[in-house]
């Protein structure tokens, strides 16, 4: 509770988000917008996405991609991720419908945001994906460069089961050696957000400018009334100008991906 009041107050004090509101809203219209992917999520997956993982599956329905990790938590070729197979340049919109399938309240789901090889890997994460079919999570925080958001989110532990306990977490990839796994972190961070609930469909509209991330989240059908918007300041960070978008799934996390689009300028 505590670190949510903080988070909360940050926001407020924080000159970078007096206007954030004001700055998705106009960002969001805006006319210059190119569509440059459209998946309904009902068709074959495998004409827009490649996968990372040898256990997970992908499953196209009526209602749309059903991505499922393995089911066997603390085994890492459990972990899942998805890739679109183009690459996006510049600043870049995500829109996509999202339902958690699922029932957990462990382990994380993550959207990465134009991601690229770090030497001595390959640029192209494409041409080694054969040495991520185990796609422990170093493989790509030791090796990539990107933006990371968690979202229907939990802590890795969380023996009580408390299904209020998730998170929305921005982090920056490469991982500093020297600085370790903590310093990737994007301040702030919202927790017991009241989203995300299994069978419930959210809206999911991202953007990522040279300076900014939004993460909206719009409720729909029964969800409608529920709206929320979280925003970082990137100006202090490494710029991340170009890349794959990617879907993770940790072990034994399930969700539904329907009419996703990215659009660049």
């Amino acid at each position: 509770m505590k670190a949510a009041i903080l988070a909360v107050l940050w926001i407020f004090i924080h000159p970078a988000f007096a206007h954030s509101d004001n700055d998705f809203v106009n960002l969001n219209k805006s006319k210059d917008w190119q569509l440059s992917l459209s998946d309904s999520g009902t068709k074959n997956w495998q004409e827009n996405w490649f996968l990372d993982g040898l256990i997970a599956q992908v499953e196209n329905t009526e209602q749309g991609m059903v991505f499922s990790a393995g089911p066997e938590a603390w085994n890492d070729a459990h972990h899942a991720v998805l890739w679109t197979k183009e690459s996006f340049s510049g600043d870049i919109k995500i829109e996509y419908d999202f339902t958690k399938v699922d029932d957990e309240v462990e382990m994380v789901n993550i959207l990465y945001i134009q991601a690229t090889g770090v030497k001595p890997k390959d640029k192209d994460i494409y041409a080694w994906r054969e040495q991520r079919q185990v796609p422990s999570m170093k493989s790509y925080f030791n090796n990539m460069k990107l933006l990371h958001i968690s979202y229907a989110a939990f802590k890795t532990r969380n023996p009580e089961g408390d299904v209020q306990a998730d998170y929305v977490r921005v982090r920056t990839y490469p991982q500093d050696p020297i600085a370790g796994f903590d310093s990737m972190r994007v301040d702030p961070s919202f927790y017991r957000t009241n989203l995300f609930k299994t069978g419930k469909t959210y809206q999911i509209t991202v953007i990522k400018t040279a300076d900014k991330l939004h993460f909206n989240v719009a409720g729909k059908g029964s969800e409608k009334t529920q709206q929320q918007l979280y925003s970082w300041d990137l100006t202090t960070q490494q710029a991340v100008n170009e890349g794959r978008v990617g879907l993770r799934h940790m072990y034994t996390r399930s969700s539904r991906y329907s009419n996703f689009k990215v659009f660049t300028q």
